[in-house]
């Protein structure tokens, strides 16, 4: 698959009243197809059956270059995948991305494919921290999004209970943040560890809970029984 084919097929489904709506909701200055994303899905998948993996990653470098709303979920789409080898330089590609990110539904689907590049490699949560000090917004709540799989385990071993304090401790950084998008994130988090951790986020939030924005605590607690 080229870049010239694929965009030939997302833009063969293109729905122009569907993309006035999407570019109104998302906001973000970029094309929008118009596409909904089980058809994203069904094209990608089938590419990623047809290519190695060092074309996959060849295709998505290409189809997020062209800033269509749709050709970077694509780009995302074809490195959502748990198994990968070698992965190395689709975990370089998705860092590349970080930057980028200017909404959050593009900037999920990339953390929703790094996630199973961390859990590949948990190095590389070296690198995610460094996301925690950046100025841009967007790259700061990545490091909580990215790190959602530790959220949701039932059976953790003592290195991921240690990586869940760690990133606890990114999110103890962020509750002062007045930014909606990073309170909604600390948020996200706590929300979903606690149906599987829930002693540990109530003990997150007796500590640092009084800081959060009033949204984000109830969210926080939204699983939580009384």
């Amino acid at each position: 698959m080229t870049l010239d084919g694929a965009l030939a097929a997302l833009e063969a489904q293109a729905d122009p009243a569907r993309a006035e709506q999407m570019a109104a909701y998302h906001k973000a200055p970029r094309r929008y197809l118009g596409l909904p994303n089980p058809v994203v899905n069904d094209l990608t998948k089938a590419w990623r059956q047809d290519l190695s993996v060092e074309d996959r990653v060849a295709l998505a470098h290409a189809l997020w270059q062209t800033d269509i709303f749709e050709a970077r979920l694509a780009a995302a789409k074809l490195l959502t995948q748990a198994r990968m080898r070698p992965d190395e330089d689709a975990w370089d590609l998705i860092c590349s991305w970080v930057p980028d990110f200017d909404s959050w539904a593009l900037a999920d689907h990339v953390c929703s494919a790094g996630g199973r590049r961390l859990l590949a490699d948990r190095a590389r949560l070296d690198t995610v921290e460094t996301w925690t000090q950046s100025e841009h917004m967007w790259t700061r709540r990545a490091a909580l999004v990215i790190t959602l799989p530790w959220t949701k385990q039932n059976h953790p071993s003592p290195d991921d209970l240690a990586i869940r304090e760690r990133v606890l401790g990114w999110a103890a950084g962020y509750v002062s943040d007045p930014d909606w998008f990073i309170q909604k994130a600390v948020a996200w988090w706590l929300r979903d560890l606690s149906r599987h951790a829930p002693d540990q986020t109530r003990a997150f939030l007796a500590e640092h809970g009084s800081r959060m924005k009033a949204f984000a605590r109830k969210e926080a607690e939204r699983h939580l029984s009384p």
